[in-house]
């Protein structure tokens, strides 16, 4: 790598353990340990100072509501996502600086650039269109579309005019697209002829048009990107290239109350109904702008980019509304990692000077197995921070990143935060530290957690129990499930009543106050008595040299309750053995103790996964289990779930 500015140290006293340098803590927003203290004391007062750093039409005459299950930020204040996203940085003379750098999959097809000016207007624009198709202020109108630009001025479009956006990912099935809009009661919806993914050209249109079968969707509105044949309702359809260019690039943001709902996001649930979480305008816009700036040091010369897609909630949060709330240039990437080459991510950016890199876990052990050659041929120098999100991260991935990405020279911020939070929650601040594999860090400032037991005690450091967060409640933290108070009651509030949000996510506290989450409760095993998170035994079989991925679930035990089973990926060059079976127990001895020991590994070649990349337990928890897999229309790999069937029926 070539000369770069180091921006962590080792600790010379603990092994793996990296603090920031002075130059790092001199660039960082905060570099003080005392924010935590201060925060945590009055998080009311931080929320608000924090608050005066974005627009406001009017300025909120109660900080917080503290009600139960009624909570509330900023009352009264009055602004608009789309306005200081955009808006307040043309006023504030930035509207030639680059907002948005699209970078298609086909390699020889050019960038789309969008300044913060030409951003506005193509906003602006869409967001007339939507008007004259009838759509009002509270009205919901459906996304499903692809990494394009489009998709970004679509959510932008929705909240500027005081609607509500509820974004669908564009690999779902149209089951999957219909059941939010019937949910949701959407009057239109904004999709794609197609995208690129891995060299072809993927069809959207007829999945939307299944979709919107037996919904209240009265006008589709379709984006020409791959140029495919496709069947258009002149009753109901509209080209984008057609409703949207004639418009005025003018279109006034509309006031929105702090708590009136900017948009709905529907969780990835793997059984029954999904739930329409609720994420209102105020609160949200306050605490995703001070934590991607706080996570990710921005400052205006950054070029930042999350690998997400829009259609989860990062997307929302670091690929749109963080990154354009702070003024800095967002990158957003429209294909796959692999395609043309291993090397396509390092390529991107070298090409765009990236500054931060927000992935997650799953595609940095993607990257691990591909081999460390591949970031070796890029000029990766322009990196400062580096991020992780939607799982706890193991330590030998965690390391691969910290070396080979990030040269040693740059700050892992482990993020954790879920849908129903909107925005980061826990992690290390890049001016303090400490950053440390498989641990995500402190609270963020302002925002108050505790580890509990079942009983609802706190646990002592190093015990294992239950994360829950304590009121004041985090400001983006959700306000509901979309038509079913009751859910969001019994979801999130009946564990330990209403003075507590249960993350349902298991986690250990150390003696700093570090975090490291073990995963959901779903995914903790009770083995002869002992609490043991999947997560715990995956990341021990991880520091194998020989494995690439590992999955963990449980399998009942007739003596010990439940034990754990393994599905292992082995790397390119090693073959599955009895032997190696014995080694790999061996390392979680090692790790964690004879207790943890997997009564079963399976060396496969796949493992089920969502489109978004996540390992989908429930289906090998249901094969170990001998119970039927369930649904397994959504995931990207469905093919290899009769592979996995055939290796657990005859032992491995």
């Amino acid at each position: 790598m070539p000369n770069a500015k180091r921006w962590v140290e080792p600790d010379p006293r603990r092994e793996n353990w990296f603090w920031p340098t002075e130059e790092l803590k001199a660039r960082a927003w905060a570099a003080d340990e005392k924010v935590y203290e201060e925060s945590w004391a009055d998080p009311i007062r931080f929320w608000e100072e924090r608050a005066k750093e974005i627009s406001w039409f009017k300025r909120w005459d109660k900080a917080y509501h503290d009600e139960p299950l009624a909570y509330k930020w900023f009352v009264g204040g009055k602004l608009n996502l789309s306005y200081n996203s955009l808006d307040r940085h043309v006023e504030a003379g930035k509207g030639d600086k680059v907002a948005l750098i699209w970078e298609p999959e086909p390699p020889n097809e050019p960038n789309r650039v969008f300044t913060y000016k030409e951003l506005l207007a193509e906003v602006s624009r869409l967001a007339n269109a939507l008007k004259e198709l009838g759509v009002k202020k509270g009205d919901r109108v459906g996304i499903y579309l692809p990494m394009i630009p489009e998709a970004v001025i679509a959510m932008q479009a929705v909240v500027r005019i005081g609607a509500v956006h509820s974004v669908v990912f564009s690999a779902f099935s149209p089951e999957s697209l219909r059941d939010r809009m019937v949910d949701c009661g959407a009057k239109v919806l904004i999709t794609a002829d197609g995208y690129y993914r891995r060299g072809k050209a993927i069809t959207l249109k007829q999945n939307a048009d299944k979709g919107v079968e037996g919904t209240k969707v009265e006008r589709v509105i379709v984006v020409r990107r791959a140029g495919l044949d496709v069947p258009m309702d002149p009753s109901r359809d509209v080209w984008y290239h057609e409703i949207v260019p004639k418009q005025s690039p003018e279109c006034p943001p509309e006031e929105m109350d702090a708590e009136d709902l900017a948009f709905i996001l529907y969780t990835s649930g793997t059984t029954g109904k999904p739930k329409g979480v609720m994420h209102t305008t105020g609160g949200y816009a306050v605490q995703v702008y001070t934590t991607c700036k706080w996570n990710f040091n921005l400052h205006e010369d950054d070029i930042f980019w999350c690998t997400a897609d829009v259609g989860w909630i990062t997307g929302h949060s670091y690929i749109n509304y963080g990154p354009l709330m702070n003024g800095v240039t967002t990158v957003v990437y429209e294909g796959a990692p692999d395609t043309p080459d291993y090397g396509r991510m390092w390529a991107v950016i070298q090409k765009h000077k990236v500054t931060a890199y927000y992935t997650a876990p799953t595609a940095i052990r993607m990257h691990v197995k591909w081999g460390e050659e591949w970031p070796a041929k890029y000029d990766l120098s322009s990196l400062r921070v580096l991020g992780t999100v939607g799982e706890p991260i193991n330590e030998e991935a965690w390391l691969w990143y910290f070396k080979h990405i990030g040269g040693g020279r740059c700050p892992i911020i482990d993020t954790w935060w879920q849908t129903e939070t909107g925005a980061n929650c826990v992690q290390a601040l890049p001016g303090i530290g400490p950053f440390i594999p498989t641990v995500a860090g402190r609270p963020f400032p302002g925002i108050r957690a505790k580890i509990l037991d079942a009983g609802g005690q706190p646990v002592q450091p190093g015990e294992g129990g239950y994360l829950v967060l304590e009121p004041p409640f985090p400001p983006s933290l959700l306000r509901g499930l979309w038509g079913d108070p009751e859910k969001f009651k019994a979801t999130y509030f009946s564990e330990y009543g209403p003075g507590y949000y249960f993350t349902r996510d298991g986690a250990r506290m150390d003696e700093m106050g570090n975090i490291r989450i073990t995963g959901r409760v779903d995914d903790v095993m009770n083995v002869a008595g002992h609490r043991l998170a999947t997560a715990e035994v995956e990341d021990a079989l991880s520091q194998h040299e020989a494995v690439s991925e590992v999955a963990v679930v449980s399998r009942p035990d007739e003596v010990k309750g439940e034990v754990p089973v393994a599905f292992v990926l082995l790397k390119a060059g090693y073959t599955a053995s009895e032997e190696l079976k014995k080694e790999l127990v061996k390392t979680v001895d090692k790790h964690i103790g004879p207790t943890a020991r997997p009564a079963e590994i399976y060396f496969v070649d796949d493992v089920p996964k969502t489109r978004s990349g996540k390992i989908m337990r429930r289906v090998l928890k249901s094969l170990v289990r001998g119970a039927p897999p369930g649904d397994i229309t959504t995931l990207r790999n469905p093919e290899c779930v009769e592979q996995l069937k055939s290796i657990v029926g005859s032992g491995g």
